[in-house]
């Protein structure tokens, strides 16, 4: 039985259960997109963070407590992310965990202030989870405006100067969007053209011909799964052969899967080491762990940190955790070594990891750096 199917089965255990008799000992809740346009990355990303917890449950758990992931589909929505944010709590989560997208995280936060629980490693690089810094959100990754920015930079360090910037209408393509143009300002250049679209109901026709029309020499896109597929497609169809490059939201083999013959050549922003770096710790305990069972993909490798940081702040807070216990663990974290990459905490800290990098996909259709 595949993970996805598996997650699906606990999400109808719980609900059929009235969310409390399903839960392990120490309850932690998931809101993410498992269906919609961002579903690869997403069931990546989780299969990372069960393979940890699954470990260290076969160890004996924290403090002597079994962890339980239950995992609900909010489906790339934010009313619904906000709602079941809201379940997993009342119905006794001490954290929630590992969630995707920036209008779902923006979404959840009210919740957060109110039932005052955390929101660990929200797999999502917006700034607005970062400053100003909120009590209960603990980012594992740095910004998406940190990633625009460095792409931005590398582009015309290698005398790229021709460049387009397409993102979606949303927080999330504004996000990413000001660290673009933070960049550009910087360098006293601009982009050659800038265009959004309907996230919702994204239409690349009109905008595809203007970039091709434009002889750009790279797109810097910033969108999520399926919709950026589409957008590549259509501007290649319009004739620009222009380098695309987008966001770690992307890093994922479903992402390059969908992509197909256009894959190649596209620059991905990373968040992480490489997935193959076997010399950095934390890498070669994730292929350890997985055993020849699957190909290990930036975006477990995500989830696999957040799962760690989880497990450091559950071990912290002492058995029988409460959300505020938590808390005050991972306030209280500097300087903890994930495996070869350092994070740290403060009350006016809670970024974590601020990592970022370029790969590009290869010939073979893997990242390369």
């Amino acid at each position: 039985m595949s993970r996805f199917r598996q997650v699906q089965r606990c999400v109808v255990a719980v609900l059929a259960l009235g969310l409390g008799s399903a839960w392990g000992q120490i309850r932690i809740g998931q809101t993410s997109s498992f269906t919609g346009p961002v579903a690869a990355g997403v069931k990546e990303g989780t299969d990372g963070a069960r393979l940890y917890l699954d470990a260290v449950n076969t160890r004996g758990g924290v403090n002597g407590q079994k962890i339980e992931l239950v995992s609900m589909d909010d489906k790339f929505d934010a009313k619904l992310a906000a709602e079941n944010a809201r379940k997993l709590i009342e119905g006794g989560a001490v954290a929630l965990f590992f969630n995707r997208g920036t209008p779902q995280s923006q979404a959840i936060l009210p919740v957060l202030d109110e039932l005052k629980v955390p929101l660990i490693a929200p797999s999502t690089g917006a700034m607005v989870l970062h400053k100003p810094v909120h009590p209960w959100v603990f980012n594992v990754r740095a910004t998406y405006q940190r990633e625009a920015a460095h792409a931005v930079r590398h582009l015309l360090s290698i005398g790229i100067e021709r460049i387009a910037l397409l993102q979606s209408n949303d927080s999330f393509g504004a996000d990413g969007a000001a660290g673009a143009l933070a960049a550009f300002q910087t360098a006293g250049r601009k982009p050659t053209v800038q265009e959004s679209y309907d996230r919702a109901k994204p239409d690349f026709a009109p905008i595809a011909p203007k970039i091709a029309a434009a002889n750009v020499q790279a797109v810097i896109f910033i969108g999520a799964g399926t919709q950026l597929v589409d957008g590549v497609k259509a501007i290649r169809a319009a004739g620009s052969r222009a380098q695309i490059v987008t966001l770690s939201n992307n890093a994922s083999s479903g992402f390059i899967k969908a992509l197909g013959e256009h894959a190649r050549g596209t620059v991905v922003a990373q968040v992480f080491p490489s997935e193959r770096a076997l010399g950095v710790p934390m890498v070669k305990e994730l292929h350890d762990l997985l055993r020849g069972r699957g190909e290990v993909t930036p975006a477990m490798l995500e989830g696999f940190a957040a799962a760690k940081v989880l497990v450091e702040a559950l071990r912290r807070a002492g058995r029988d955790p409460t959300p505020e216990r938590i808390r005050a663990a991972l306030d209280g974290m500097k300087q903890v070594d994930l495996g070869g990459l350092e994070f740290s905490f403060s009350p006016s800290d809670h970024t974590g990891l601020d990592y970022a990098d370029l790969s590009i996909i290869g010939p073979d259709g893997r990242f390369r750096r």
